[in-house]
């Protein structure tokens, strides 16, 4: 007779595969989108899906690097902070922990670019 091992009945379950923005998050940063738009900083946006990150690219024409990402690490959660937004040259200009007052450093931005 073979012994075999036991079969477990709850396996560990699974990272996930790749790192993707919730709803309520798109719907937060999509609403400062629709801000800038109208004001006539930003014309298109990018959405990436990795494994370790999740990436929102935001662009002033097509074609060109993106002017600012807004990221989300799960892996910072504990330590920096979930959010972050990079600007061009790939200085983090805000980390933090809720996805609003890390958005704060592009709504001022907004407030200059409409005087």
């Amino acid at each position: 007779m073979n012994a075999q091992p036991p079969i477990p009945l709850n396996p560990k379950p699974k990272a996930p595969e790749q790192v993707a923005f919730h709803r309520t998050e798109l719907a937060v940063i999509l609403s400062l989108y629709g801000r800038m738009v109208a004001a006539g900083e930003w014309r298109d946006y990018g959405i990436s899906s990795l494994r370790e990150v999740a990436v929102f690219s935001i662009f002033r024409r097509t074609a060109e690097n993106p002017l600012y990402r807004i990221e989300k690490r799960p892996k910072l959660r504990q330590k920096q902070g979930l959010y972050a937004v990079i600007g061009m040259d790939g200085q983090v200009l805000k980390r933090g922990h809720e996805l609003k007052t890390v958005l704060r450093v592009l709504e001022r931005k907004l407030i200059r670019s409409v005087e």
